[in-house]
C-alpha cells in the first residue's frame, strides 16, 4: 500500500476565466504534518475545498487512503477520514462546549435519538476524552458565544476531532490569536500529529508558524505549485523570496 495518504493529480479547477488550481499535483505522506503557503488569490482555499467535496473538480484526480474521492459529496468524503477546521465556522453558539462536541460525537455515530438510552448518554467517553485532549474540559459548560478567540478555534478542532478524521485540513489555524493563544494551538497540533500520527496539512499566513511547525512547505502561486520542500529549502528558494516572503508578486 501506498506510504502516501493523500495524492492529487492534475487537479484543474475554473471560475469563469480564472484559473483557481491549474494542473495542480500534490503529495501528502500519511502522519505528515504540512504547509500550503501562499499570496491572497493563489489557490489555498480553493484547493481545500476541493479536497473536501465543496467545489466540483473539473479535471483530475484526488486519492485518499488508496481510494478515489474525487467529486464526492462532502459528508461521503468527512466519513472516508477526511475532517476541516477553522475559518468555516460550525459552532453552535448559544450551545455549551460539552453540547457542541457531544453533537458532533452523535453525528458521527448517526446516534442523536435512541428510544432506549438516553441522548447526553450517547459518546459520553469520546465526548470527554476530546474536551480534555483538546483542553476545554475546564470551559465545558460556557455557552460557545462566550468563549475567547483562542478557546473557540480549541473548539473548532475539538468537532473536527470528533469525526474521527485520518487527515485533518487547517484553514488559518492561528489567524486572529495572541501570542500565547498561537503557542497553545500549535502545541496541541504538534501533539495531534505527533502522538496521534494524525496526518495534517495547513494554511496559514504567519511564515514564523509555518516554518516551526510544517514538516514540508508547498507554495502556490495563481493555482499553480511553485516548489515544494523542506522549510530550509522553501526559505532559501528564490522564487518563494520574490512571490512571497519578499511580498513583491511575479
Amino acid at each position: 500500500m501506498s506510504p502516501n495518504i493523500l495524492e492529487v493529480c492534475g487537479l484543474n479547477k475554473r471560475f469563469g476565466g480564472l484559473w483557481a488550481t491549474r494542473d495542480l499535483s500534490f503529495i501528502l505522506e500519511e502522519g505528515e504534518q504540512s504547509a500550503i503557503i501562499g499570496p491572497n488569490g493563489a489557490g489555498k482555499s480553493t484547493f481545500f475545498n476541493l479536497l473536501s467535496g465543496y467545489h466540483p473538480v473539473d479535471s483530475g484526480k484526488i486519492i485518499f487512503n488508496g481510494r478515489d474521492i474525487t467529486n464526492q459529496l462532502p459528508h461521503h468524503i468527512a466519513r472516508a477520514g477526511i475532517s476541516r477546521a477553522f475559518q468555516v465556522s460550525n459552532i453552535f453558539s448559544k450551545l455549551t462546549v460539552l453540547e457542541n462536541i457531544r453533537s458532533a460525537v452523535q453525528s458521527r455515530m448517526g446516534r442523536t435519538f435512541d428510544l432506549f438510552s438516553k441522548a447526553d448518554r450517547i459518546g459520553r467517553e469520546e465526548t470527554e476524552r476530546i474536551l480534555s485532549l483538546c483542553l476545554l474540559t475546564s470551559k465545558r459548560k460556557i455557552p460557545a458565544g462566550e468563549l475567547s478567540q483562542g478557546d473557540k478555534k480549541k473548539l473548532e478542532l475539538a468537532l473536527a476531532l470528533a469525526g474521527k478524521p485520518k487527515l485533518l485540513l487547517l484553514d488559518e489555524p492561528t489567524a486572529g490569536m495572541s501570542l500565547e493563544e498561537t503557542r497553545e494551538t500549535m502545541s496541541l497540533v504538534d501533539r495531534l500529529n505527533q502522538e496521534f500520527h494524525l496526518s495534517i496539512l495547513f494554511t496559514e499566513h504567519d511564515m514564523n508558524v509555518v516554518f516551526s511547525h510544517a514538516y514540508r512547505i508547498t507554495l502556490l502561486h495563481r493555482g499553480e505549485v511553485i516548489v515544494t520542500g523542506r522549510p530550509e529549502e522553501v526559505r532559501r528558494n528564490e522564487k518563494v523570496q520574490r512571490i512571497y516572503l519578499g511580498e513583491r508578486p511575479e
